[in-house]
């Protein structure tokens, strides 16, 4: 009797984890995806080399490539959704796409908010400096002075590092990093702080207007984000990401975007 009970038992059991699993995977957004047949991206377009829009206006880069790369594996269209970025995580939440593909560095207040699957590229935080403090600035330790001002991107992990390590310098932000570099660039701001990527890139495009501090002084690891409660979709993209950095693919485009500059050129 008692082993009749532990086999009933047991089989109740399973039929309660199978329709719980099966409950899970009808509520993922993986299974919204392959049901609508696309799959929308959030990012904020204008990280170079990241995501940025060509002389056509088309919106290309790193992430992008990706996205496609992931699509075209679930079979789906790519449906990008440029977000501003402080708004982009609010979007992701009220289901305005299913991933956020665009340079987000992994920290512990955004991961309240989301679920982040396994980072795809590790960076850091350098600096574009005026020309006329070349010999007085060799590091960010220099720049937590109250005589210097400083600036960034809104939002980013550039503000963060700078209100961290250069507490005691002026700090401008605006909402763009275009925006924010200029401001060096025209002589209004001595020193520019965000992603080391993107200021290698912007240094080589503008010699002698800039000096680039390319030693980053910031861990940060990028990865993509969704909503919490979703396995399905985080075994999906750890998976993928896997099987892209096993299969040559992952480092096809990583090349194309970050050893070559080649498309340089092609964007505004």
């Amino acid at each position: 009797m008692k082993k009749l009970f532990t086999v009933v038992f047991m089989l109740f059991y399973v039929g309660i984890a199978s329709a719980s699993d099966n409950a899970l995977w009808q509520k993922s957004t993986l299974n919204e995806i392959v049901s609508r047949g696309s799959l929308q991206i959030c990012l904020d377009a204008g990280y170079m080399p990241f995501e940025m829009r060509d002389k056509q206006g088309r919106i290309v880069g790193f992430d992008v490539d990706i996205g496609k790369s992931m699509a075209n594996a679930m079979g789906v269209k790519l449906d990008i959704r440029n977000t501003a970025w402080d708004g982009i995580i609010p979007a992701l939440l009220t289901s305005k796409c299913d991933v956020i593909m665009g340079g987000m560095t992994v920290t512990a207040k955004r991961n309240l908010k989301v679920n982040f699957a396994n980072p795809y590229i590790v960076i850091g935080q350098s600096i574009l400096l005026n020309p006329k403090l070349k010999d007085k600035v060799k590091s960010y330790k220099d720049l937590n002075n109250a005589k210097y001002t400083i600036v960034s991107k809104l939002g980013v992990t550039g503000e963060l590092a700078t209100k961290k390590y250069m507490s005691k310098a002026k700090l401008n932000l605006f909402e763009t990093q275009s925006e924010a570099v200029l401001e060096v660039v025209n002589g209004k701001a001595d020193a520019f702080v965000y992603d080391m990527p993107f200021n290698a890139i912007y240094a080589s495009q503008n010699k002698g207007k800039i000096v680039h501090l390319s030693k980053v002084f910031t861990y940060e690891p990028l990865a993509w984000a969704i909503r919490k409660g979703d396995p399905d979709f985080m075994n999906f993209l750890n998976n993928y990401l896997a099987q892209i950095k096993g299969d040559g693919t992952y480092q096809k485009i990583y090349h194309k975007w970050f050893e070559s500059n080649s498309w340089i050129s092609s964007v505004q």
